[in-house]
């Protein structure tokens, strides 16, 4: 078994039924060991149980992990202050479970992306605490992650060569609701959204210290990686040409490793650079590289040491 250096991509939820009992619309079951959340009861066991992680860990040679909240816990519909509110009760929780595996995991605050202003704030004060890693949904309602109102939190993050996990949250396309589409299409939609934007909005060119992170292997952007540059080198409208070229600016981003597909990685590794294609599981959701021993058992050589190795300590410097 080959030794993983880090996992950047994994999700826990932190329970607290003393504070739960006093925010709205989210409720703590312990005799099913469950909470519920807007409606949506999250019954799947592990996410409460960082132990779980931990041996999932040792079980894989997993050296250490990355924990966020899972799309669940976004609740982007929640005005400001109740964003605000529960994002404390987020971070405080996430912080509090890597404090006592201090070894082993460290949290990733979250960024209520839907609320440029609030986002900011936390990152900042994050900051200021000592912290330069998050996590962040890839979009929110009715949000582009060009726009300007994002401004103050990208100076931020730069200043502080932050590290942000960008994760797709839900996709409210009618048409996804059959066949479990809304994940299986909806999630890498949603992230090649945020990397258009990303991309074609100059962010990433204007804010080169932070460090851009897209779950999934970054959706479907490698595959329209051409298509985005023949717009830019055909002057399609609305396409900024006084930036540089998409090939050039989708090579400043990161993405995890999960594709389920040795072509995809192949492709992304291609599109976002060698260097930039790390080890993400998604743990504890079925549709991550839970057995990833197995699952990347294709990965050898070079290419192997670099995602699981090489490219994590990079990564995390």
């Amino acid at each position: 078994m080959q030794p993983i250096k880090l996992d950047i991509h994994t999700h826990l939820v932190p329970v607290d039924a003393a504070a739960l009992a006093g925010i709205d619309g989210v409720s703590w079951d312990a005799a099913a060991g469950a909470m519920t959340v807007d409606g949506h009861t999250l019954g799947m066991k592990p996410l409460y149980a960082p132990d779980k992680l931990i041996a999932w860990l040792d079980a894989n040679a997993i050296g250490a992990a990355w924990i966020s909240a899972p799309p669940p816990l976004y609740r982007q519909h929640l005005s400001e202050s109740a964003a605000a509110a529960w994002c404390d009760y987020v971070n405080r929780g996430l912080a509090d479970i890597a404090q006592r595996h201090a070894n082993r995991l460290t949290a990733l605050p979250h960024l209520p992306i839907e609320h440029p202003a609030l986002a900011a704030d936390i990152a900042a004060r994050a900051i200021a605490a000592g912290r330069h890693r998050f996590s962040a949904p890839s979009g929110g309602p009715g949000r582009m992650l060009s726009d300007a109102a994002y401004t103050p939190l990208w100076q931020a993050l730069d200043k502080a060569n932050a590290f942000v996990l960008f994760h797709p949250g839900e996709n409210d396309d009618a048409r996804l609701t059959p066949f479990y589409l809304t994940n299986l299409l909806g999630n890498p939609y949603e992230t090649t959204v945020a990397i258009a934007h990303i991309v074609f909005g100059g962010i990433a060119e204007r804010y080169p210290n932070i460090k851009f992170c897209f779950a999934h292997g970054g959706g479907a952007a490698a595959m329209l990686a051409g298509r985005f540059e023949r717009a830019f080198h055909t002057d399609r409208p609305g396409v900024d040409k006084s930036l540089e070229p998409p090939r050039v600016a989708l090579q400043r981003l990161w993405v995890d490793c999960i594709t389920h597909e040795r072509g995809a990685l192949h492709l992304a590794a291609s599109i976002f650079g060698k260097k930039h294609v790390v080890f993400g599981s998604d743990w504890p959701f079925p549709m991550g590289v839970i057995e990833p021993q197995a699952q990347l058992a294709w990965l050898e050589g070079d290419e192997r040491k670099r995602v699981v190795e090489d490219n994590l300590t990079a990564l995390s410097a």
